[in-house]
């Protein structure tokens, strides 16, 4: 471990200053100032062009403004918003899920006063004026004058119950999981986690259970976990899109009684709905195969005509041979290497030569200048799967090692989202 007390400061320390006087220095400067100008030219430039409805626009300019403010805060400030704001922000909004507080909010864009605020979710005015200040300057709600708030985008969809498990998912079968995460690696020695039954979420949540057992058993966490994985994925780019992946080729030469697309641990059936919206011509059967509780939940749906929801274990052998694709979405990085391998290789046997292709909706971490979604879910699955999101390179020796190989990879934004197009070796 580092001795802090006796680093080296040659080049950085002035020589007037002792070691405490250079860290207090340090820690009330920016942290990058070096950095500063560039990116205030960067975001004046994309500012004059930037269209809010095109992802790749607006998305640019919110990391370019998130960059400026890491370089712009002093240490000091980047601790008080590490340690402060992010718990204290995740409170506030529980505490406003549990008086309904951003719905009553939500209703219309008429400023309104903490008393009347108070009044309506039953709160006592002093306590609900601190977290609805708390809140503004968050950026959740809006301050309008002296004790009068509201709405924002944010608010309305605060009120929406994809949204409101997404934070409820969170706090019952995630985030203990990763607090939990440094005592559980010091421990271990400081090596990739990779027993799913043996990691920071057993620790965190005082189970011997994997995480998917632990949802088996506390089926309103699992449906949670369910609407959390929904939300997260609206308004991501799709490769269902025209201009991502090559849709068209995929469905040429499929016969209307071939199986187009099998959708395998696809729940209750969100992305192949969405081919099925996206691709209303599109030849074939579509498969939709989830364990026999989801499946059970997904005949209850209402499914187009067109997909077809099969109980099938993803480890065994598949029995929908010959499919034009097999796809996963976000399942592989659930799982090890060896589990991803088997699962692979389940498919690999099914496959027709020539015809047969796997896609892999995942991420794919990039060697350089990696996107926080992608590095803050990577420790995420470290903490709470015991797996990891891969890089290309870990991609392509995966999927080598179950008999595949890696024809393309599509992808958008730092890979956040990635289409692995695998064939048979």
């Amino acid at each position: 471990m580092v001795d802090v007390a006796n680093l080296t400061l040659s080049g950085i320390a002035r020589a007037d200053e002792d070691q405490e006087a250079f860290f207090a220095r340090v820690a009330t400067s920016p942290s990058a100032p070096e950095l500063i100008p560039s990116l205030v030219n960067q975001i004046t430039t994309l500012g004059k062009s930037v269209i809010l409805q095109d992802y790749n626009d607006r998305t640019a300019l919110v990391e370019a403004a998130q960059s400026l403010i890491y370089a712009l805060q002093t240490p000091r400030e980047s601790m008080n918003r590490h340690c402060w704001s992010h718990a204290t922000t995740y409170a506030c909004v529980e505490i406003g899920f549990d008086l309904g507080l951003f719905a009553i909010l939500s209703k219309d864009e008429k400023p309104k006063s903490t008393t009347e605020l108070a009044k309506a979710v039953g709160a006592d005015p002093a306590f609900l004026g601190r977290i609805l200040k708390h809140l503004s300057t968050m950026g959740v709600i809006l301050q309008t004058g002296p004790d009068e708030y509201r709405r924002t985008g944010t608010t309305i969809s605060l009120s929406w119950k994809l949204c409101i498990d997404s934070y409820a998912c969170a706090t019952n079968c995630l985030t203990a999981g990763v607090v939990a995460l440094p005592a559980y690696l010091k421990k271990a020695g400081y090596v990739n986690p990779s027993n799913g039954k043996d990691c920071a979420f057993q620790r965190g949540y005082q189970t011997d259970l994997h995480i998917f057992e632990y949802l088996k058993e506390n089926p309103v966490v699992a449906s949670q976990f369910n609407n959390h994985m929904a939300f997260y994925r609206q308004g991501r780019p799709s490769w269902m899109d025209v201009g991502f992946y090559d849709v068209p080729s995929l469905i040429a030469n499929v016969g209307q009684d071939d199986v187009l697309l099998v959708d395998l641990g696809g729940g209750l059936g969100h992305d192949i709905s969405e081919f099925r919206r996206k691709w209303p011509d599109a030849p074939g059967r579509l498969v939709l195969q989830d364990t026999p509780e989801l499946t059970a939940q997904s005949k209850k749906k209402q499914l187009h005509p067109s997909i077809e929801p099969m109980v099938h274990d993803f480890f065994t052998e598949q029995p929908i041979k010959g499919a034009r694709a097999y796809y996963f979405h976000t399942v592989i990085h659930d799982w090890s290497d060896d589990n991803a391998r088997k699962m692979l290789k389940a498919i690999a046997d099914a496959m027709k030569p020539g015809f047969s292709k796997v896609l892999i909706n995942d991420q794919v971490v990039t060697a350089t200048d990696a996107y926080w979604e992608t590095t803050s879910m990577d420790l995420l699955m470290m903490a709470d799967f015991a797996t990891t999101e891969r890089t290309e390179a870990e991609w392509h020796r995966l999927v080598k090692s179950a008999g595949l190989k890696i024809k393309k990879i599509w992808n958008v934004h730092k890979g956040i989202e990635s289409l692995i197009e695998c064939e048979l070796a």
